[in-house]
């Protein structure tokens, strides 16, 4: 029983894997510029900064984590209060890092979520709040200041020696718990050139993109393919403001012809395969069957016979049994076959989950998989 629900789990994936490959043949593979590329100089602002977590129900971190105390103590001095230095209890504080990153040419009052993680010994942060802590970037400058109740996602309870938990309670998100202070600039256009990075390295699809800018109203001969990465603008001389935010908002949405590296990855730890449309093999015949071989322990006990004085003693043996699964060897025999050809093939072997992965693994090792194999 168990058998044939892996079995249909198998076949379930790989038709899964077909109806997606079948939609996107049936796609363009044109994409928008912004959503395969950034232009250089607006890739965001990250910050960082250390607060004090309180309200936890005695899950904070214990007395004897020295910067907790002394950030407490610190506080609370701005406040004209002094705490004891002996032995001070306080398990409803935790010291946290907060996190953000913030998008370029952000503005002063605007608001953005932010990260909280536990740095010291607390067990959960679940219903703390967030004191008013001040992020800044790598050089030190105060972008904002961030502040509030904390969503955890998830609850961790413990009582008498059993735990019940979901999820991770050491981190949580404050939603719009940064106020910006400082306005973020960025420059994008030096001496009229703009700079486009592919999100995803590629000569191919970096020599479509300045094809396609090429062929806009006003920008031919404009762009240059500097290497796998960047493509090179050169704005007209003259150009407002207004202008020149025109073209770039042209550039951004204009469709170009992606052409994705052929990859297929394999994540062993969950099973999961992802295969790539521009995946194909070489001709093949892929043969698969599996052997499950069952051992039973049982034990007797035989009874002595009538009127001796022989105890009765107890013996164990095992009882083995087989089952082999035997599917025909199925043929992939046209040149260059689709990733489609690949899930039909591997439908008909009615092949596990797990399976997948060492039949894909024996592909590449063939040398029939004409792709790059990741394994994670």
């Amino acid at each position: 029983m168990k058998t044939s629900n892996f079995h249909t789990k198998g076949i379930t994936i790989l038709k899964l894997i077909s109806a997606i490959l079948i939609l996107n043949i049936q796609l363009s593979n044109a994409a928008r510029i912004k959503d395969i590329a950034s232009i250089e100089g607006v890739s965001g602002v990250q910050l960082i900064g250390y607060g004090l977590v309180t309200g936890l129900n005695q899950t904070g971190d214990n007395q004897l984590t020295s910067f907790t105390v002394q950030s407490v103590a610190n506080m609370l001095k701005r406040f004209g209060l002094t705490i004891p230095n002996i032995n001070p209890r306080m398990k409803n504080v935790a010291a946290v890092m907060v996190t953000a990153t913030i998008p370029t040419f952000s503005k002063k009052g605007m608001k953005f979520d932010v990260i909280v993680s536990s740095i010291g010994d607390a067990t959960s942060l679940q219903g703390g709040v967030l004191l008013m802590t001040p992020l800044s970037t790598a050089d030190g400058k105060i972008i904002g200041t961030a502040q509030g109740p904390l969503s955890v996602g998830g609850y961790d309870y413990r009582a008498l020696g059993t735990r019940l938990g979901r999820n991770f309670v050491t981190s949580g998100r404050i939603p719009n718990g940064l106020i910006i202070e400082q306005e973020i600039g960025g420059e994008f256009i030096q001496n009229q050139i703009l700079r486009i990075n592919l999100k995803d390295p590629d000569f191919t699809t970096a020599n479509n993109v300045a094809i396609a800018i090429n062929a806009l109203a006003g920008l031919a001969n404009s762009a240059t393919a500097i290497d796998a990465t960047t493509v090179q603008v050169q704005l007209p001389a003259g150009l407002n403001q207004q202008q020149t935010m025109q073209a770039i908002a042209n550039i951004e949405s204009t469709n170009v012809t992606s052409d994705p590296v052929a990859r297929v990855v394999i994540n062993e730890r969950t099973g999961t395969i992802v295969i790539g449309g521009n995946v194909q093999l070489l001709p093949a015949v892929i043969a698969h069957g599996g052997l499950e071989i069952s051992i039973q322990r049982q034990i007797i006990v035989p009874q002595p016979a009538p009127f001796t004085i022989y105890p009765p003693r107890a013996y164990d043996y095992s009882i083995i049994t087989t089952q082999e699964q035997i599917n025909p060897a199925i043929p992939v025999n046209v040149v260059g076959a689709t990733v489609q050809d690949i899930a039909t093939a591997l439908n008909l072997l009615q092949v596990r989950p797990r399976d997948l992965i060492s039949i894909f693994q024996a592909l590449k090792d063939a040398g029939v998989l004409m792709g790059e194999l990741i394994i994670q």
